[in-house]
């Protein structure tokens, strides 16, 4: 079954936490699909994993790259699918999930400090509960993340 981890984004944005667990998505040799809503936040977002750590970057593209099949990391604004045969599931802006058991693990990141994003992180923690899936809870804090429930 997926494990789902919820990511509330509190100190810093999501242009800057994002690659850093991404980072540990790629150390550990695990592909990752970002889902996301708009176009674009896709391309803030491809801009900063390649410039997130001065010399460093994480390899990755957008599904409206070539060869998406190929990438560790793919960005894209598809609602179903894994076009990159990804074990990781990232959803950002509470996107389409209906496939979620096709993947290891889930990170579903959200922005504490916007109502709305609030409001649909508690309904989708609730629906997944409800599912009977494993969920986690970790708290963004100055110094990293927190595991809270």
């Amino acid at each position: 079954m997926t494990e789902v981890s919820f990511y509330h984004l509190q100190a810093q944005p999501l242009d800057q936490a994002l690659p850093r667990l991404l980072e540990k998505v790629d150390e550990r040799g695990m592909r990752a699909l970002i889902r996301l809503k708009e176009s674009e936040l896709m391309m803030r977002l491809n801009e900063a994993l390649w410039t997130f750590s001065g010399p460093s970057f994480l390899a990755h593209s957008t599904d409206q790259g070539d060869q998406a099949e190929d990438q560790p990391l793919l960005l894209t604004t598809q609602q179903a699918g894994n076009a990159n045969k990804a074990t990781v599931l990232v959803l950002l802006e509470d996107s389409a999930a209906a496939d979620i058991a096709d993947f290891d693990r889930c990170l579903y990141m959200f922005d504490g400090n916007d109502p709305q994003n609030l409001q649909a992180a508690r309904q989708r923690w609730k629906d997944l509960k409800a599912e009977g899936v494993d969920v986690t809870y970790w708290q963004q804090e100055a110094g990293g993340w927190k595991k809270k429930a």
